[in-house]
Order: structure tokens, then C-alpha cells, then sequence
């Protein structure tokens, strides 16, 4: 599907919709809140929003005012960077503890999301090291059987492994999976930070240039994840025995000749991790077809991908994907064209598990000029459920579309990348829930500092939480 002009929400909520004899109902936003873009983090860098988070474990509760309160875990991703400059820091990664409330909403008023910092993570390798940030450009090393990104001696984060965070899920146990753009791996921690364990992804998937494993970003590979657009949406099933891994867009070899809406066919993969938290294959392995949409948004035709920024899922074979377009406050001046939320359903879809194109790099397009699947291959189902693009929605929280400057804090933010779910703990309504979505503000900031440096912007894209309420029926 493709929108050529602005996709807006023009009815009013609640709105109702019935997808595969099931009711599921959006009411619409409840609470926002703002953290500003100069907030410092615990280690002293300014705090990069949100490229995931999750509630932890066991912290959600109802409040005896009718509000809400729990422990939120944020991963910000590699640091602030300049690719085009060649500009990285040796930013250590980390998850960052927020404290958050939720005000119920009062007569004519949403409902307020309030925001404290109270600490944080640092990420360590098995060795107790660091992680980096650095683009690691062809370095890799090779530890316990498995290739990492990791940048040559003299370079920025020499030694230490890259990271490029950009999906979190937690375990019930409080250990934790963060999803790469880098190598396109899915890493597993301790409740310490400790890593564990690498899911890494199958051949199609790992990014190859010239016969040998490229992780960096500044190069395209040849084959496998495309640059920038690697494991941006990871969930598990509530039971906990599947994990769902999504590539941001298309790989490579599935990228149809031409302009950027040719990478519509990303891949999903579910994972059995009921016994073993990294298990070495799939079990699943389906492709999505993503929106496109027209960068302008004037109706001419449709020239890119709305790329998926997080997925959550309900149970075994349906999640919840938050496609985007690049538009907005941070990324160009053009007015959004589409940011919504689908409901993906995977049954009845193609398990390419174990076939050439997930053990070898065999595209799924039936002509390299077009995004049409080969005969026999058949995507996943989806419907949108929440449309962000709700003008009278957002000017509650104080945001807007159109009509202002291109650097106007009340702009909506470009990248929207993360969500969570939460029950809305409600006697009276045991199918409600509430869904967080998050921006990725990319640190930008008017007062920003990175490993004691100034890396100020001229504008500064807030920290935004959105709280959606919704109605979904149960397995």
C-alpha cells in the first residue's frame, strides 16, 4: 500500500475495527509528557532518547488516584554522530532508568506523563568491557565462534565491540535482548548488564561486502541488512517462548531497483527461546510488506519505505509494528506523511525457514526492478490500528503537523522507534491497555555534550512519551 499525500486521522476516537472477526477498539490519547533534550544521563552524557523501552519487570502499578507508576528502562542508540563527517564518540552503551508517573486527565485534559531520571546501566561485554558506539568501518574479531563488529587498532572504540542499539525486551527474570543496526545481531544480558549470549542472524541476513562481513555504516554491503537498517523491532510473546526479531526494511538482495520505496519486503524471524534463551536457527521467518509513501506528501508517486521502528507482541503470531516515514522535527521539513501502528498477523504467511533464502542470499522479489514476491511466497497480513497523524489528538499534547516552522519544538518529532504495552489494570474493562510510544530525538540538543565535548544543535527535539489507550481482544 502507498499514501501519496498525508495519512491524518479525521474521525474522532473511539474508533472501532473489526480485523479477522475480532474487535479492537482505539481510544485514543489519554497522556503525553515531555523530558527536554538537555536532560544529562548518570553518565554524564546528554540522554538520548528513545530508540526502545520497556517497563521493567514487576514495576507497573496502578496508583490509588487512578494513575499510574512504574520503572522505565530506555536504550538510546550509538551516541550522537555525524556519518557524513565521519564524526563518532566512544559512547559506552547503556539503558537508561526513568522513574515514571502517569496523572490521570482531568476535565478538558489529557492526562500527564512525568519523567525522572534515576540512574541507569552500563553495558559490558562477556569480558566486562565496554561497548562502543563507533562505527567499526571492515574491523571485525571474531570471540567464542561468533563475528563482532569491532573497530581496528587507532580507531575510535578500538577493541571494544560496536553497538548500535535499537530494540530492548526484557525477560520476566529481568535479563534483557537489545537488537543491532550494526552487525543485525540480537544480544542477551544479565540483570547486570553482563552480556551472555549473541543470536546471531542467518546468511541472508548477515551484511557481506566483497566475501567478507562489513558491519560498519559507511559502506553499503553487498548483500544482507542495508545500512542503518538493522534490528529495530524485537518483542517477545507474553508467554515468553517467542521472540520476534524485525529488520528496519528490506535486506539488500530484497531492495527493488530504483528509489526507496522498493524496500517495502523486510523479513521478521521467531525464535523458540521456551529452552534455550539464544537458540542458533529460527523457527520462523516471514516477510512483511511495508508502507510506502511520497516524501513530498503532494500526491506525487510514491519514492520511499515507511520503515518499521519497533514491534510488541500480543501473543504467538501477532504483534504490533510501528511503521514510520522520515518527516518532522529532527529529520526534513516536509510535513508527515504516515506513522502508524499495525496489526500484523503472521498465520498464513510463508515460513521461508530453511530455505536459500535465509541459508543463502536468494532474493524474494520476482524481478529486481519491482517489489512483486515470487509466486509461492506469501507476506503477512496486516491492518493499521493507530494512526499518530491525529491533528486534534496531538494539539492536546501540545503538537502539530503543519503551519509552523521547520524548527519549532511543537513540530512532531521525525522518529518515533519506541513502544510498550502495558494492561491498563482495569476491573471494569480487562481488554484495555495502554500503549507508550516514544520518539528518538538522535541528541539533539541546543546544550548537548558527549564524552565531555559540546555537540550542540540549533534546535532542540524533546523527549516525548504519547499514551494510547486501546481495547484488545485476547488470544
Amino acid at each position: 500500500m502507498a499514501w501519496t499525500t498525508p495519512h491524518q486521522a479525521t474521525d474522532a476516537p473511539p474508533r472501532t475495527h473489526e480485523i479477522e472477526g475480532r474487535r479492537y477498539i482505539d481510544h485514543g490519547l489519554v497522556a503525553a509528557g515531555v523530558l527536554p533534550a538537555a536532560t544529562v544521563d548518570f553518565l554524564g552524557d546528554t540522554l538520548g532518547s528513545f530508540s526502545s523501552f520497556a517497563v521493567a519487570p514487576g514495576s507497573w502499578r496502578r496508583t490509588a488516584g487512578g494513575g499510574y507508576e512504574g520503572v522505565l528502562w530506555t536504550l538510546p542508540d550509538r551516541g550522537r554522530n555525524d556519518p557524513e563527517a565521519g564524526l563518532f564518540y566512544d559512547y559506552p552503551a547503556r539503558l537508561e532508568r526513568l522513574r515514571m508517573t502517569i496523572a490521570p486527565a482531568t476535565a478538558g485534559a489529557i492526562g500527564q506523563v512525568t519523567l525522572a531520571v534515576d540512574g541507569g546501566l552500563e553495558l559490558r561485554d562477556a569480558d566486562g568491557r565496554p561497548f562502543t558506539g563507533a562505527d567499526p568501518d571492515d574491523g571485525v574479531a571474531v570471540r567464542d565462534g561468533v563475528a563482532l563488529p569491532v573497530p581496528r587498532k587507532g580507531a575510535t572504540g578500538a577493541g571494544r565491540i560496536s553497538l548500535d542499539a535499537e530494540s530492548l525486551q526484557f525477560t520476566a527474570d529481568g535479563h534483557f535482548y537489545v537488537g543491532d543496526e550494526y552487525a543485525a545481531h540480537v544480544y542477551y544480558f544479565d540483570a547486570g548488564g553482563r552480556l551472555q549470549g549473541v543470536l546471531v542472524p542467518p546468511p541472508a541476513i548477515r551484511p557481506m561486502r566483497d566475501g567478507r562481513p562489513y558491519f560498519g555504516s559507511l559502506k553499503a554491503p553487498h548483500s544482507g541488512r542495508r545500512n542503518n537498517q538493522g534490528v529495530e523491532g524485537m518483542a517477545l510473546s507474553p508467554d515468553g517462548t517467542r521472540l520476534f526479531v524485525a529488520l528496519q526494511s528490506a535486506l539488500v538482495q530484497d531492495s527493488a531497483r530504483g528509489d526507496a520505496s522498493g524496500r517495502i519486503n523486510t523479513r521478521v524471524l521467531v525464535y523458540d527461546v521456551s529452552r534455550e534463551p539464544v537458540p542458533v536457527q529460527p523457527i520462523g521467518h516471514h516477510v512483511v510488506q511495508l508502507p510506502a509513501y511520497a516524501l513530498d506528501g503532494e500526491g506525487s508517486k510514491a519514492d520511499r519505505t515507511a520503515a518499521q521502528s519497533e514491534l510488541r507482541a500480543l501473543d504467538d503470531h501477532r504483534f504490533l509494528l510501528l511503521a514510520r516515514d522520515g518527516n518532522g522535527l529532527g529529520g526534513n521539513a516536509a510535513a508527515p506523511v504516515f506513522k502508524s501502528v499495525l496489526l500484523v498477523d503472521i498465520r498464513g504467511a510463508s515460513n521461508l525457514d530453511g530455505s536459500a533464502h535465509e541459508t543463502g542470499t536468494e532474493s524474494v522479489l520476482a524481478d529486481p526492478a519491482a517489489t512483486a514476491l515470487k509466486p509461492g511466497i506469501v507476506p503477512a497480513r496486516w491492518s493499521e490500528l493507530l494512526n499518530l497523524l491525529d491533528p486534534a489528538q496531538l494539539a492536546r499534547a501540545g503538537l502539530r503537523l503543519d503551519g509552523i516552522a521547520a524548527d519549532d519544538p511543537r513540530r512532531l518529532s521525525e522518529k518515533w522507534e519506541a513502544m510498550d504495552l502495558l494492561p491498563a489494570l482495569d476491573p471494569a474493562h480487562p481488554d484495555d491497555w495502554l500503549l507508550l510510544v516514544g520518539n528518538d530525538n538522535d541528541f539533539i540538543a541546543r546544550r548537548c555534550v558527549m564524552q565531555g565535548e559540546a555537540c550542540d544543535s540549533p534546535l532542540d527535539n524533546d523527549n516525548r512519551v504519547l499514551v494510547y489507550r486501546l481495547t484488545l481482544p485476547c488470544p
